[in-house]
């Protein structure tokens, strides 16, 4: 595929250097050099279309409130997406001065990205799969289905089970569903490495409309953990939240993680994860 050709077609532009990013499963990414800057060209397998749809749909969505610190979509064809280069690195590969600074800006995003409302709870494409009127019966059923996959510790299965349901009440409390980023940990987000200042962030394929919480707890459980400062700075800029419906959102990332881990059997982490669930149990 000449992917500097496409590029010019589509944009009307010249184009120069094309680099191979990545491959996966789900699409081939390359970077084109053109006389209007750099390009992001995602090229989708046929059975992962729908995936295309989802970024193009989820994008558009989030550009109206935090336009600049997404891509922007170019141009839209065949399998083939074009998208606009944002600067920087992910943070996971560097080491700000100020950790909660950073982390505000973080906060600050996502706080963001949750103003995006949505009409039902479920997993986005461009539309909500297997919508549920509410967050009771949403995250009652994502529980249940992530602890009949689970296939570690049944002691360890059991307390989980005893868990979710001494404060299953908790879901109740959230009242409407929003756009969650579901994936808005330090591999995601881009960021000046000199400054640490945020340029943006990425990869929406895991987005769902859900509670605001279940995705702000995702990066607490991913990437801040138990660090004050990353902590801090994460509510300077989002705002003070309940932190029983955190704990429990935590615990369930954690299960969904050990999940699929063990799906792919990928066994590195699960003992880790496993630890990380026996403590937010007790």
């Amino acid at each position: 595929m000449d992917v500097a050709r496409l590029v010019e077609d589509a944009l009307h532009t010249k184009a120069s250097t094309t680099t191979e990013r990545t491959g996966g499963q789900l699409s081939t990414v390359y970077e084109v050099q053109t006389a209007d800057g750099p390009v992001i060209v995602k090229v989708y397998a046929p059975e992962w279309r729908w995936k295309q749809a989802k970024e193009v749909h989820v994008y558009g969505m989030l550009e109206p409130v935090v336009g600049g610190h997404v891509p922007n979509v170019l141009h839209v064809g065949d399998g083939v997406t074009m998208l606009s280069k944002l600067d920087g690195v992910p943070l996971s590969q560097v080491e700000p001065a100020d950790w909660r600074t950073t982390y505000a800006q973080l906060g600050e995003l996502l706080r963001r990205i949750h103003s995006v409302g949505q009409p039902e709870y479920g997993y986005l494409t461009d539309q909500i799969l297997d919508p549920l009127p509410d967050n009771d019966q949403y995250m009652r059923r994502q529980f249940a289905k992530k602890l009949d996959e689970f296939e570690g510790d049944p002691e360890l299965q059991e307390k989980i089970a005893k868990y979710v349901e001494q404060h299953q009440h908790l879901f109740a409390d959230n009242k409407s569903a929003v756009l969650c980023h579901n994936d808005f940990h330090e591999g995601n987000i881009l960021v000046d490495p000199a400054t640490g200042q945020v340029n943006g962030f990425i990869d929406v394929e895991n987005a769902i409309a859900a509670d605001p919480l279940i995705d702000l707890a995702k990066t607490i459980q991913y990437s801040a953990h138990d660090d004050a400062a990353k902590l801090a700075g994460l509510y300077d800029g989002y705002g003070t939240v309940p932190q029983d419906r955190i704990d429990l959102y935590r615990l369930y990332h954690s299960l969904e993680l050990w999940d699929w881990f063990k799906s792919t059997g990928e066994t590195t982490y699960l003992d880790s994860i496993a630890q990380d669930m026996e403590k937010l149990v007790k």
